[in-house]
């Protein structure tokens, strides 16, 4: 048996210039991190005891006998893309519900990946993971998703992914952002993260974002040109009250991108947590739903939460360094 933990990512510049559709033809660029909430994932090789070859655990219970028919598009396009032969029994468990725009389908898809490679001895790096990842979500399950997600839940940490046709390979560069832990912790006292209760289905939205690209309609170059000056404020450790200004700005270019990225339902808590003092904000992920996130001095944190009284959930919020990783290898079953 095998047990991989994945984190969740945040991300707060240049989110919609990681589409290949964009970067292929533009340059692209990309800051975020992961944080310590986790998608775990347990593999175990299945003998022929039963009258299925593999089980597959999620919020709904897969038994069949060929992997061709398992419905979790992640976990089929995955043991399709491996050549995976022999009965598999796969759980996944995860501290934040799906499709809320914290890159949960990609860290899925990364932590099934890593656990897959263990079963078979083998240790991917961090690299491969990420580019296997994306070759499954864009080529085989042929899904309107980005980069950014597989790239931040396979190596953990803050990351800058830089993107565009001047880059070779894969057409993307990946470096660590490094920044003191004074301002690290500094930045993690002011985030904010709340679970609205809506959920959707990120590349629903992303089709639109996707096809404004492909027709040249889109604001994803004033985007770009945010992120690019807050890599120089995250560079020169710039007050917090700075980079959330800037991602208030991201957040009105965002909301312009395609329909459905917010509705008023969102449009009232945003404006209600600026309000009550906050610097900026977003909605995580491709938008509809899910997480909203506020740069805040936290001084301000307890009015905020009183304004926005119908948020389900405010998730305990700390940074983490590590990506993907196996917690538990036990060879013997």
């Amino acid at each position: 048996m095998i047990i991989t933990r994945t984190p969740f990512r945040i991300s707060f510049f240049g989110g919609g210039t990681d589409y290949p559709a964009w970067y292929s033809q533009n340059e692209g660029l990309v800051i975020a991190s992961t944080f310590a909430q986790y998608c775990y994932i347990s593999c175990r090789r299945l003998e022929p005891f039963f009258d299925y070859k593999t089980r597959v655990v999620y919020s709904k219970i897969e038994s069949v006998d060929e992997h061709k028919k398992i419905e979790h598009p992640a976990v089929r396009g995955c043991l399709e893309y491996l050549g995976a032969e022999g009965g598999l029994e796969i759980h996944h468990d995860a501290d934040i519900p799906a499709r809320s725009g914290i890159g949960s389908s990609s860290s899925f898809t990364v932590g099934l990946l890593l656990a897959l490679h263990g079963l078979r001895h083998e240790m991917p790096t961090k690299q491969k993971l990420a580019e296997e990842a994306i070759h499954i979500e864009q080529s085989v399950l042929q899904e309107s998703v980005g980069i950014q997600d597989q790239i931040l839940s396979a190596n953990g940490g803050f990351r800058i992914i830089e993107m565009g046709p001047e880059i070779g390979g894969q057409g993307y560069r990946v470096t660590p952002l490094i920044l003191p832990p004074e301002f690290i912790e500094n930045l993690r006292q002011h985030v904010l993260l709340g679970f609205t209760g809506l959920t959707r289905v990120a590349s629903d939205i992303a089709r639109e974002q996707i096809a404004k690209m492909e027709k040249g309609e889109t604001r994803v170059s004033e985007l770009l040109s945010i992120a690019k000056e807050a890599l120089h404020l995250f560079r020169n450790h710039a007050d917090v009250d700075c980079l959330g200004k800037l991602l208030h700005h991201t957040w009105l270019l965002k909301r312009s991108l395609a329909h459905g990225i917010t509705t008023p339902e969102i449009d009232e808590l945003y404006e209600a947590g600026l309000a009550a003092g906050a610097y900026g904000g977003k909605i995580m992920g491709a938008g509809g739903g899910g997480f909203i996130m506020f740069l805040a001095p936290p001084e301000c944190h307890a009015r905020i939460k009183e304004a926005l009284s119908n948020i389900r959930v405010w998730v305990p919020f700390n940074f983490e360094t590590h990506g993907a990783q196996v917690i538990f290898y036990n060879d013997e079953y």
